[in-house]
């Protein structure tokens, strides 16, 4: 009998979404619906345990849920075995986590090793991992970024996202314009490098990008209608990488520029922030609309510069001439040999970065 097509890719997504002002009381409600059984372990940190973990509980206590809680601080190793050993001395029957990336990461990685389900309630929405099937977390001084859990069901209440600082709105929506220069990497590598591609979850992608510049004027402070507005599309964002079965519609040579500066000048700006002013630059060398960009970003808030980075012209630099060194499995416009100190400082000149 002659070979046949052998080619099978698993896809997870959340089965439900709810996304709107006050929403954050019907968890128990959605959890009701899914067949949920026993335990619920609220996953929370100290601040954001006291904005949101107080309606999750009185909302899954109302349906007869057992409820416990853990307070854990950022998404390192050491938390992540704190969050799977409440898990088991409580035995909970499934996860909800409550706050920022962090406390979503710990819970949906923990969601993955324990395979049990997990419910994502974002009190920010500062990167695109509220939906995602992808966990970033430190092991001593290496961040990993692994794979794990899709969550069962996300609950993204705007009247509580928009309590969050602004800052984190702005570079949560950084992040997600920062897709439309992964998606061309991707597409190259496609070209130069047969690496496979998959056009919905480009295409969802990219719509999530989209959708942030064309309504980029219309996102401010203090405003719940610009938490609409971006949840919507932070949220494709991440589904786009369930999809793709990685995070190449999201992540490309603008994020690799990311993960080298956080290392070089660690905890000056947030993740989005990094990527959306990689943005500008990879998309300069894609021969793209990089002034859109960029355009986009001041309207909402979001950096443009080194210096609202809070890094020097020699970091920003630096960071350019090393990121073609991160991920060398996932080919991008910077190459194989990336790029040389002096075009490194050109780019970052013509595209007013420095």
């Amino acid at each position: 009998m002659p070979d046949g097509f052998t080619k099978v890719r698993t896809m997870s997504f959340p089965r439900q979404v709810r996304t709107g002002h006050d929403c954050v009381g019907q968890i128990g409600t959605m959890c009701e619906d899914f067949g949920l059984k026993g335990t619920a372990l609220i996953v929370t940190g100290p601040t954001t345990g006291k904005l949101a973990a107080k309606p999750v509980k009185e909302s899954l206590l109302q349906k007869k849920y057992e409820v416990q809680q853990v307070e854990v601080g950022g998404a390192t190793q050491q938390n992540l075995v704190k969050v799977e050993e409440t898990t088991k001395d409580v035995q909970a029957s499934f996860l909800v986590g409550v706050g920022g990336g962090s406390k979503i990461d710990l819970a949906k990685l923990a969601s993955a090793n324990l395979k049990m389900p997990f419910i994502s309630v974002p009190t920010s929405a500062s990167h695109d991992g509220i939906a995602s099937p992808r966990a970033s977390i430190k092991d001593g001084a290496n961040s990993l970024s692994l794979n794990a859990a899709v969550p069962m069901g996300v609950i993204a209440d705007t009247m509580l996202i928009v309590k969050a600082p602004y800052r984190l709105l702005a570079a949560g929506c950084a992040d997600v314009i920062s897709n439309s220069t992964a998606i061309m990497d991707w597409q190259l590598a496609e070209r130069l490098r047969t690496e496979d591609f998959s056009s919905s979850a480009a295409n969802l992608a990219k719509y999530a990008a989209e959708s942030i510049i064309e309504n980029a004027s219309a996102i401010k402070p203090n405003l719940e209608e610009s938490v609409w507005i971006a949840i919507r599309p932070v949220i494709i964002s991440g589904i786009s990488m369930a999809v793709a079965g990685s995070s190449r519609p999201t992540s490309g040579s603008e994020h690799m520029f990311s993960h080298v500066l956080d290392n070089i000048a660690p905890g000056k700006a947030l993740h989005g922030e990094q990527c959306g002013v990689g943005s500008i630059m990879m998309m300069y060398l894609h021969g793209g609309d990089w002034q859109r960009i960029r355009e986009a970003l001041q309207m909402i808030g979001a950096p443009t510069t080194a210096k609202e980075l809070d890094v020097t012209k020699e970091q920003l630099i630096d960071a350019l001439v090393h990121a073609h060194e991160i991920r060398k499995d996932r080919y991008t416009i910077l190459g194989d040999r990336g790029l040389t100190a002096d075009s490194a400082e050109r780019l970052a000149r013509i595209t007013k970065v420095i």
